[in-house]
């Protein structure tokens, strides 16, 4: 029976579904996460009687036809870019981005990767860097010294060295953005790569038309509703039960044909 394996692809896109669902659960603390959906879609058909066909030399049309499908399959597991919530932290190294955009960190090797997370402090060298110690670009050095730091929101970044009445500028922030939010790969440590879906990189001042600002003293909090989630969390467990229920369905049937006489 058609239904028994029907069902069982059914069973296995909720359970993809629960996992996505339980992955951004596990990640409503995380700074800077940005929740997933999964996304399903159908199965090929077979043609039992094709739509459009004749049904006799007089030249009637077959209206409807007779399809029967074959079940489901995950089209995707998409990135939902919404802006989470901005939490006041007092440290003045924790940066927000209020709008679009990532900052541009340089991961070992050289390579770019980027992120939203921005809980950021000083490396022994008084480069700013993240939590992991990977340098945000363009590479910002605070001078040994500096009695204030102040990043304004266009991602200036001033020091003010003590005997001196003037700060000085030491630094200019830069985000990027990509046509494709959605397409960027995700590595991990609230990191992410580009890829050819997600297009290349744009890169450019915080608060020009196009980007984000930058908010000092601020974390951009994960963007994941608790209700949300666990109303979508019900709707798959009920909706793998059904599935669930046509599997012993299909298999009494079987059953009482097997014991025919």
């Amino acid at each position: 029976m058609k239904s028994l394996s029907i069902a069982a692809t059914g069973m296995l896109a909720q359970q993809l579904n629960v996992e996505v669902i339980s992955n951004n659960i596990a990640n409503m603390n995380t700074t800077g996460f940005k929740r997933q959906r999964a996304e399903f879609q159908d199965l090929l058909y077979q043609n039992l009687e094709r739509m459009g066909a004749q049904t006799s030399d007089a030249g009637n049309i077959l209206p409807t036809g007779i399809q029967i499908g074959a079940g489901v399959k995950a089209g995707s597991v998409y990135r939902i870019s919404d802006q989470g919530n901005v939490v006041a932290t007092q440290n003045k190294f924790d940066l927000a981005i209020q709008g679009a955009g990532f900052f541009r960190i340089q991961l070992p090797g050289g390579v770019d990767g980027y992120t939203r997370a921005g809980n950021f402090s000083l490396s022994p060298e008084g480069q700013i860097v993240t939590s992991d110690g990977y340098v945000v670009q363009p590479g910002i050095t605070i001078p040994n010294g500096a009695t204030d730091v102040s990043i304004s929101k266009a991602g200036q970044v001033q020091a003010t060295i003590a005997g001196q009445a003037t700060p000085q500028i030491v630094g200019q922030l830069e985000l990027s953005t990509f046509n494709n939010e959605a397409g960027l790969e995700a590595i991990g440590d609230n990191t992410y790569l580009e890829t050819a879906a997600s297009g290349t990189a744009t890169t450019g001042t915080p608060s020009q038309p196009g980007f984000g600002t930058v908010l000092q003293g601020y974390v951009e909090t994960s963007n994941v509703n608790p209700v949300a989630e666990i109303t979508a969390l019900i709707s798959a467990q009920r909706a793998y039960e059904m599935n669930a229920k046509v599997i012993t369905a299909s298999d009494e049937i079987l059953q009482t044909t097997s014991n025919l006489r």
